[in-house]
């Protein structure tokens, strides 16, 4: 299975919110939501943090290397 974007994980937490705001939805399905939620919004967070380290060491990278 294909790990999802950050933009899919994005989406999939929208789509879980709009599903969390049913007021039809159980408990029990609220708590599942609510957990796959928790679980994109963790994957997308890391993906946000792997970014900025990548970007961090391009920087680190680019003062490094003597003008031309």
């Amino acid at each position: 299975m294909k790990a999802k974007s950050f933009e899919e994980e994005l989406e999939h937490g929208k789509e879980i919110l709009q599903k969390l705001m049913d007021p039809e939805i159980t408990l029990e399905e609220s708590v599942k939501l609510y957990e796959e939620g928790m679980q994109s919004i963790r994957k997308a967070q890391k993906m946000i943090e792997e970014a900025k380290l990548k970007v961090e060491r391009i920087e680190a990278e680019f003062r490094q290397e003597p003008e031309r």
